[in-house]
Parts: C-alpha cells; structure tokens; sequence
C-alpha cells in the first residue's frame, strides 16, 4: 500500500507542477498579446512623429520615442491591470498605476538608450537603422517590464 500513496503522491506532485506551468504559460500568453497591442500603438505613433516624410520630431527621434512609449504605458497598464494580472492587481489602482509608470520609466529609458545610441552613438539614422533600434530597444525594455511587473507591480495575492 505504500507504494500506491508514493505512486499518488508523485503523481500529485507532477500535476501540480504541469498546473504551475500551465498558469505561468497563459499568464506570458496574456502579457504578450498586450505587449503586441501596446507595441502596434507604440511602433504606430513613433513611425508617425519621427519617420515618415514630414514627421514632426523627424529630427529628434528619441523625443518621438518618449511620446510614443508613454501613450503605450497607459495602453499596456490598462491591458495588464484588467486582463493579464487581473487576480494580482491592487486594491489602490492609482498607487499600482503610479509604480507601472515608474517600472515604464524604467523601460523607457531602455528604449530611448537604444535608439540615442543608434542615431548619435553610431550615426545611424535611416528608417531602417531607426526601427532596427526601436525593436532591440523594445526586446530589452518588454524583458524589463514584465520581470518587475510580476514581482514589484502584480503580486497581491487574492
């Protein structure tokens, strides 16, 4: 008989892990598409103020990526807060908003590094350089956010 509760047991055990795996699985599924949606409106606006002919900040790309990245910030805070992690958000949603926007910072300043670095580190300038260093910048910045919202942000059990 012990060996059926040592068979259950580890049986028990698998599951569980397959479950926790499972939960994380959907949890980055969720985070993805609102990093996808959030980044649509990102590239979107960026590309709108800093590269096509006639761009208001076609000169100052890091500024149209500020602006840019901040629009995205409520975008994604909205999508994360009521779908990704909508079982660990605050009972304070302007504190929790507050700390998103300081991780966002965070991730901005990732983004804008990046892209300063391309357009005057190495003076790389065209379209192309531009969105080569809007997606590593982006890469860098998502790993950033979703580490710190997962364990600063998001983590209030309920």
């Amino acid at each position: 008989m012990s060996r059926d509760r040592t068979q259950s047991a580890e049986s028990d055990a698998s599951a569980g892990r397959l479950a926790r795996w499972w939960r994380l699985f959907l949890e980055l599924a969720k985070f993805g598409t609102v990093g996808a949606v959030a980044f649509v409106v990102n590239w979107g606006l960026f590309n709108l103020l800093a590269v096509i002919p006639g761009a208001w900040f076609g000169a100052q790309p890091t500024r149209a990526r500020i602006i840019a990245s901040i629009v995205a910030t409520v975008v994604a805070w909205l999508g994360n807060r009521y779908w990704t992690f909508r079982q660990k958000r605050s009972d304070q949603p302007l504190k929790e908003f507050i700390g998103f926007v300081l991780v966002n910072l965070g991730g901005i300043a990732i983004e804008a590094a990046v892209t300063w670095f391309t357009a005057w580190g190495l003076e790389y300038r065209s379209a192309l350089a531009t969105n080569v260093a809007f997606l590593v910048g982006t890469a860098l910045g998502t790993i950033f956010r979703y580490v710190m919202y997962k364990f600063t942000i998001f983590n209030q059990k309920k």
